[in-house]
């Protein structure tokens, strides 16, 4: 067996090392070291060069370095009939969770108030609210929205969620389809998008849903850049629709030196780093699927190619 590590990693040796803790006969090429394209049963990959999976004659399985695939489904060559593997781990839940719960907070107890106070030499406290007050809204009720959801409701905030498939959560709001959407964003005090990157849900963070929101809501974007139309949240920004945002990502990354966000100072940057992927952490179910692809069986956390998750 050899799995190609293909992409951009910037630590491969990681990789390798993580992997092979758990199978050490395993042989790891990286990626344009190939000795031999037949050779090739697997790719582990992250935003990997276009044109070049469809190479692999005898590939059984492609396996994404995260929980998102649109990195992987961006190639036009790719080979449909490749199953594709996303990982679902506790690590990059409880990381993504942790990022959500902290933007959150920050907003409801007014950090970024006190801070621009801070920066006045103001000493002056802001009225409290309850949490019961505040509603979150989360964009996408897969694993890591769910999670999300879980842990705000537990904490005290209303929370309701938006999703395209049906769901039925404990004490938690669930709306469905583009039918609900506007209902669902009427009284979402903070917006939260979890949600995969689709030719469906690209650019739906724009004008239309902004003005859907709460006046002075705050946005929290921790999905992916392409959802963002970046001129809107400008504009909604300035006239007061919007009062913040939270953005780990971002249309072109690393975001451009001279790119507006950078100095707006109601817009909290970070880059791209809410969610990690540790390699000793998923290494175990990568493992699994390449072995599980070598013999034929049913694969984990298998994408659907057609719904683009």
């Amino acid at each position: 067996m050899t799995l190609l590590l293909l992409g951009e990693f910037e630590n491969p040796e990681v990789w390798i090392s993580a992997l092979q803790t758990y199978q050490p006969q395993l042989k790891i090429e990286v990626y344009p070291d190939v000795e031999n394209l037949a050779e090739i049963d697997a790719i582990l990959a992250w935003m990997h060069p276009l044109g070049v999976i469809e190479k692999f004659p005898n590939l059984n399985v492609i396996i994404s370095t995260g929980a998102g695939v649109d990195h992987i489904l961006r190639d036009p060559n790719l080979p449909l009939d490749i199953p594709i593997v996303r990982l679902v781990d506790e690590s990059l839940t409880s990381q993504m969770s942790e990022y959500i719960l902290l933007a959150v907070l920050q907003y409801h107890r007014q950090l970024i108030a006190y801070k621009t106070q801070q920066s006045q030499g103001v000493w002056q406290g802001l009225a409290p609210r309850n949490t019961s007050d505040c509603t979150v809204g989360i964009l996408g009720l897969g694993v890591l929205g769910l999670d999300i959801a879980q842990k705000l409701k537990m904490m005290g905030f209303s929370v309701r969620g938006w999703s395209r498939t049906p769901k039925v959560l404990d004490n938690i709001n669930c709306f469905l389809g583009e039918g609900e959407f506007k209902l669902f964003l009427s009284e979402c005090e903070i917006l939260v998008c979890l949600l995969p990157l689709t030719p469906k849900t690209e650019g739906i963070l724009n004008q239309n849903t902004f003005s859907a929101l709460p006046q002075g809501a705050y946005l929290i974007n921790v999905a992916r850049g392409k959802h963002l139309v970046e001129e809107d949240l400008l504009n909604a920004l300035k006239s007061g629709q919007l009062s913040g945002a939270c953005l780990d990502v971002f249309q072109i990354e690393p975001l451009p030196k001279n790119h507006p966000f950078w100095v707006h100072p109601n817009i909290t940057i970070t880059p791209h780093i809410a969610a990690k992927t540790i390699p000793a952490s998923v290494a175990p179910q990568i493992i699994e699927a390449i072995n599980k692809s070598q013999g034929g069986l049913l694969l984990n956390n298998t994408v659907d190619v057609s719904r683009g998750y």
